[in-house]
C-alpha cells in the first residue's frame, strides 16, 4: 500500500478546516484514513492554526509515506523538515 500524508476537508462553505491525515494514495479526499496526525484551521489566530504530532509524521515518512505539497508547506511553517 502506498500511503500519503495529506489534508482531509471539514467545515462549511467559506469556513473550512482540515485534518492532517495518513491515507491510501488512491482513497478519495474525504475517505477512510489510516491515522490522524493533527489539524490545520486557516481561519483561526496564527498560534492556533496548526497542531500536529511531528514524531508520528516523521515515523510515517520513514516508513515511506509521501507528503503532498500543501502539507509540506504546513510542516515547514512549524520547522519540521521533510524530504
Amino acid at each position: 500500500m502506498s500511503a500519503r500524508i495529506r489534508l482531509k476537508k471539514f467545515g462549511t462553505k467559506k469556513r473550512p478546516y482540515y485534518r492532517i491525515v495518513v491515507m491510501d494514495k488512491f482513497a478519495p479526499r474525504d475517505g477512510k484514513t489510516i491515522e490522524e496526525l493533527g489539524y490545520y484551521h486557516p481561519i483561526e489566530a496564527e498560534d492556533k492554526q496548526i497542531v500536529f504530532d511531528a514524531e508520528k509524521a516523521k515515523a510515517w515518512i520513514a516508513k515511506g509515506a509521501t507528503v503532498t505539497d500543501t502539507v509540506r508547506r504546513i510542516f515547514n511553517k512549524k520547522n519540521v523538515s521533510v524530504k
